[in-house]
């Protein structure tokens, strides 16, 4: 059978370079339906450039990507992405920043609104709705940036690692919210960070980059059961799944990475 019948984003032989210095080399991806793929590898080996490329913010060098069999030449809002930094409006409210992609699309106001008051309230966000970006916790502002993704029911959640720079337990929390999000939905997510545990357990799927320029060293199925709950890094299964990713970025090179150094 066809992979790629169960793709929702397909890259096929993407090279991208800068300044005559190639970042992505010759990358065959498919980012399957339904499924919540991350993406992994040593700092600067490419990992952002692939999601700038499926978002449509760049252009691929040579090769081309399919979303939804449809060529990917601009952005669009069945891509949507959720980055490191708060994107969010700094002089419109919570819920001004939530309904803004609808809004501006036309939607009515009053139907946004309603939807955009519901999907804060799952979020943990219900009272904050007047509260500007800089009156919100690291924490909230990253669960608004959420919510104002969802709100606008894309095809494909990327996120280029949006829990960079949060506390532990923080770091923490927002994964079960997304974890909890990826249940209800099933988008199809394209998860980029640099934390081995991490990508295990929010993802079904972890795609091992080599150092730059990049390469797909290893597509690795996570075949933990979901939902999923903290009780699993602690299984055998965790740890071989563990073992295999750390194996990969060894042997591609990535030591000072996969040490932790």
């Amino acid at each position: 059978m066809n992979e790629r019948k169960h793709s929702q984003v397909a890259l096929s032989n993407i090279c991208k370079g800068y300044g005559g210095k190639s970042v992505l080399a010759n990358i065959d991806l498919d980012i399957r339906r339904n499924k919540f793929t991350a993406i992994i590898g040593p700092s600067g080996c490419g990992k952002t450039t692939m999601i700038n490329l499926i978002a449509g913010y760049d252009l691929p060098d040579s090769g081309f990507i399919d979303c939804g069999g449809i060529r990917v030449e601009s952005p669009k809002w069945d891509r949507l992405v959720v980055f490191q930094e708060t994107a969010l409006f700094p002089w419109k409210t919570t819920l001004e920043n939530v309904a803004f992609g609808p809004i501006s699309r036309g939607l009515k106001k009053r139907e946004v609104i309603a939807r955009a008051m519901s999907i804060m309230e799952k979020f943990g966000l219900a009272g904050f709705e007047d509260k500007y970006p800089g009156q919100l916790s690291g924490g909230m502002q990253r669960r608004a940036e959420l919510a104002r993704a969802i709100i606008n029911s894309p095809d494909v959640m990327l996120m280029d690692e949006p829990f960079r720079g949060l506390d532990a337990l923080t770091r923490e929390l927002m994964q079960e919210y997304l974890l909890n999000l990826f249940e209800e939905n099933r988008l199809t997510t394209v998860f980029v960070t640099s934390e081995i545990e991490e990508s295990i357990y929010l993802a079904d799927v972890v795609v091992v980059l080599s150092t730059s320029p990049a390469t797909v060293r290893k597509v690795i199925d996570v075949d933990l059961p979901r939902p999923r709950n903290i009780k699993m890094l602690a299984t055998s299964q965790f740890g071989r799944i563990h073992k295999d990713i750390l194996e990969s970025l060894f042997e591609s090179g990535a030591k000072s990475f996969a040490t932790g150094a």
